[in-house]
Order: C-alpha cells, then structure tokens, then sequence
C-alpha cells in the first residue's frame, strides 16, 4: 500500500515538476477582430498581454491558458472609435479594463501533433461565458506560439447595444508568443 502511495505521489509530482511554465508577450504576437459596421469590415487589436501558460502537449491534463489582455489598448486606427469603444457605451475600460480568456480543459483534435482544442471561458465586460475552439501550438526555439480563431456575438458580453448598422457577430484571430519562464 505504502508502495503505490508512493509511486502515485512520485507520477503526479513528476508531472507537475516537468511541465514547462510560459509566459505571453505581446511582441509578436497580435489579438485582432473583425466586425461589420456600415457593411464593411472594420478590425482592430488589442495589447497588453498578461497571464499564465503551463502547457504540455504530453500532459494536456494539467496544462493550462489563463490570459488576458487590457481593454484600454483597443487600437481600431481611428482615435474617435477607439474613443467610443473605450466607453461605457462599449467596453467600459475603467470598469471592466480587461477581457480574459481561461481554459478548463485542453485536448487533442484530431489526433493531430500540433492541433488542439480549447475548452474554457472568455470574460469581457464583466460577462463570463463558455467558449470552444480548435488552436495550433508550435514550439519555435523553446517558446510557444499559440494561433486560433473563434468568433464571439458582442450582445451576449452586453457590448454595445443591438444596432441595424454594426454587427453583432465579431471574430477574433489570435497569435500570441508565449516565452517559457
């Protein structure tokens, strides 16, 4: 009994021993959205990244995405926009002034080396919601690079309010480098 106690405890702490730690940077890496307004597509992007990542391709149980990023960075190209945006009206920066993504669960899609998929929530503007969706991760000279893409109905975070002009479906492509600690 003593025995598998021990082995136990030595497979669970090894695990947590080697799993590598990251850490997300913003140079390199690019958080952008596309939503329709007027019928043309408008982006933007976003910075400030913050977070932990302990990934493991091997151990995808214990790996985990915990990010996020700061709402007052949104970066549209146009400062009146991006000063609507910035509001109450919008995402309330000075209430809400980050927009988190974290996961529960990762796991491998389709058997396939490098292609995973990302079960968790998203919180933007104080609204937590689930999210899924397929993500690639590359070793590139001991650091991650992690991409994806997903799309998000801006009314269920109660971002703006329902408009004939502005879409409600944003997309959201994200690359973010991520440096082992």
């Amino acid at each position: 009994m003593i025995r598998q106690f021990v082995f136990i405890f030595f497979i669970i702490g090894s695990s947590l021993i080697f799993q590598k730690s990251y850490v997300p940077v913003d140079q390199g890496s690019k958080v952008h959205f596309v939503i329709r307004n007027f019928g043309i597509n408008t982006g933007g992007d976003f910075t400030g990244l913050k977070g932990s990542i302990n990934f493991d391709p091997k151990a995808l149980s214990s790996s985990k995405l915990d990010v996020s990023i700061a709402a007052t960075t949104v970066d549209t190209d146009n400062s009146s926009r991006d000063k609507s945006l910035r509001s109450d009206e919008y995402f309330d920066v000075k209430k809400y002034p980050e927009i988190n993504l974290a996961s529960t669960k990762i796991s491998l899609a389709n058997n396939s080396e490098g292609a995973y998929i990302f079960t968790g929530n998203i919180t933007i503007h104080g609204v937590k919601r689930g999210i899924t969706f397929p993500f690639n991760a590359e070793l590139v000279n001991g650091d991650y690079v992690f991409t994806g893409n997903f799309d998000l109905n801006r009314l269920d975070f109660g971002v703006g309010e329902k408009s004939a002009v502005l879409s409600n479906k944003v997309s959201i492509s994200l690359k973010v480098i991520a440096k082992q600690k």
